[in-house]
């Protein structure tokens, strides 16, 4: 069982879950996790309890994938969060979220979410040119990877 830590760039853990390591190889660590609550989310509308989700983690890139599954196990769509590169020790998976997000629809359509957020944090705190470079190649990384449908998008 891994337990994640998803933070904000002030450090603070902002959500926390428990998933678990499907596997580990290189860069890459695959979880698994269910939601185990219904959950209200802005741009995802209503979560069901049981939820599924494939989690897909680099620990040399600035993002990370989710993919959802209704609790009877159809695909919902898939979730990236842009972040620092995650840490993982002793079953902790860590990272910094960068609060701008891209939702992947079951046609393989996206939508860049929280652009405003990440620019006000962007001055709240500072970011640098590097960070903010960082998580411009990144959206354009995930553009590229659902436009040629490449892993974790080829469902």
């Amino acid at each position: 069982m891994v337990t994640v830590y998803a933070r904000g760039f002030d450090g603070e853990i902002r959500k926390s879950w428990k998933a678990n390591l499907i596997k580990k190889e290189k860069n890459l660590l695959s979880l698994v996790g269910e939601f185990d609550r219904e959950i209200d989310h802005q741009h995802l509308g209503l979560i069901q309890l049981g939820t599924i989700s494939y989690e897909y983690y680099w620990l040399d890139r600035w993002y990370n994938v989710f993919r959802f599954h209704e609790p009877e196990g159809s695909f919902r769509n898939y979730y990236c969060n842009v972040n620092m590169p995650p840490t993982f020790e002793s079953n902790v998976l860590d990272y910094v979220d960068l609060d701008i997000d891209v939702l992947v629809a079951k046609d393989g359509s996206y939508t860049i979410l929280d652009s405003e957020e990440f620019e006000e944090n962007a001055v709240m705190y500072a970011f640098s040119d590097d960070i903010r470079t960082k998580v411009s190649e990144a959206i354009d990384e995930l553009i590229a990877m659902i436009g040629q449908r490449k892993f974790p998008f080829n469902r």
